[in-house]
């Protein structure tokens, strides 16, 4: 599946610095002034992942002619970033670029708000403090929903259907300012799937700080309503972003940080979206694929090819670390470490996996 992710917040909190940083590369408008970003950036990053290099290695051992190690090609699985122009108080409206803007985020699966902690005289701040200016984000969102959902309820007459129940309680909900995918059941949210209500996606809070708060905690503290949220220092990426890999970890490591603020997405993003990975190791490639937690063999297949999925037979998975320690397929299947598994079993986190099916 291709996981899409939309950055929202106030204009001048670090969004398009953030964007530009996890992107490796400056492709987002960076100014001091609102509506520098009008026109929703989009790019795709790749996820980290060190299991994919050691799967590589595994598989170029049994390649090695002559002393000479082939490596197969390495695709990880990667993030489509959106970032998403600065808001303002009255966006629902049109106030500023909302309409434009707004419409945007219902095409990504996970939100996430960007709020301001940083001091910067020279960057004009038109929030207040980040719990507030999380509220204005949430109340945009949701004043769109209900505009939404009131011209879906003023619209049934006319003979478009929907779940009047659910949209009753999803109005009620709104209306009370309720975030409704932290209210609503899965099944209910699915019910009225169709309108791309704003507040049935999941969020993640990024509360961009000044380094010196960033390494005294990367999570904001227990009394505030960020709470579950990431700290990260958009500024501080973007300097990260200027060096290599190694130099990136050496500095990590003499800051005393333990992950970039990408990794800290990502993961996060996997966690709020119940997301896990399985690999395919082969000569042609070494590759990361997202699933949802709790997906059978079969939607698994389909996320290689539809065709994986409709002839799907079975699928030869082995432990990421046991294939790596075991030293690929062949030994593993020679060890009995290899389970054949059916239609009704899930594949699991880290599994190495190897389809079987009829076209």
């Amino acid at each position: 599946m291709n996981l899409s992710v939309g950055i929202v917040g106030l204009a001048n909190v670090g969004k398009s610095t953030l964007f530009n940083a996890l992107l490796k590369r400056q492709v987002a408008g960076s100014a001091n002034y609102p509506f520098t970003t009008i026109e929703p950036n989009v790019g795709v990053v790749e996820v980290p992942d060190s299991r994919l290099a050691k799967l590589a290695e595994v598989i170029g051992k049994q390649l090695t002619v002559n002393s000479e190690l082939k490596m197969p090609p390495i695709v990880p699985a990667t993030v489509r970033f959106v970032d998403i122009a600065g808001l303002i108080k009255g966006a629902h409206k049109g106030e500023g670029l909302g309409n434009q803007f707004l419409s945007h985020i219902r095409e990504v699966d996970l939100i996430v708000f960007v709020v301001r902690d940083f001091s910067d005289p020279n960057v004009i701040n038109i929030g207040s403090d980040p719990n507030e200016d999380l509220e204005v984000l949430k109340t945009e969102l949701l004043l769109k929903d209900l505009e939404t959902i009131d011209k879906r309820l003023g619209s049934r007459e006319q003979g478009i259907g929907s779940d009047k129940e659910n949209l009753d309680k999803a109005k009620g909900l709104v209306e009370k300012g309720k975030w409704l995918r932290d209210e609503m059941t899965d099944q209910e949210i699915e019910k009225i799937a169709d309108l791309q209500l704003l507040s049935s996606k999941k969020t993640i809070v990024i509360v961009n700080s000044d380094e010196k708060d960033l390494i005294q905690s990367d999570t904001p503290s227990k009394e505030s309503p960020l709470q579950g949220g990431i700290r990260i220092c958009a500024k501080m990426e973007a300097e990260l972003a200027e060096l290599s890999v190694n130099d990136q970890k050496q500095y990590l490591k003499e800051v005393g940080i333990e992950e970039s603020g990408l990794d800290k997405v990502i993961n996060k993003a996997y966690e709020v979206l119940g997301l896990v990975s399985f690999y395919t190791a082969g000569e042609k490639e070494v590759r990361a694929w997202t699933i949802k937690k709790g997906s059978l063999a079969p939607a698994a297949a389909g996320v290689i090819h539809s065709d994986f999925e409709r002839g799907f037979i079975a699928a030869d998975m082995v432990d990421f670390d046991k294939f790596v320690e075991i030293g690929g397929w062949q030994a593993a299947r020679s060890k009995g470490f290899v389970k054949t598994i059916g239609k009704s079993e899930v594949i699991k986190e880290g599994m190495v996996v190897e389809f079987k099916f009829s076209l």
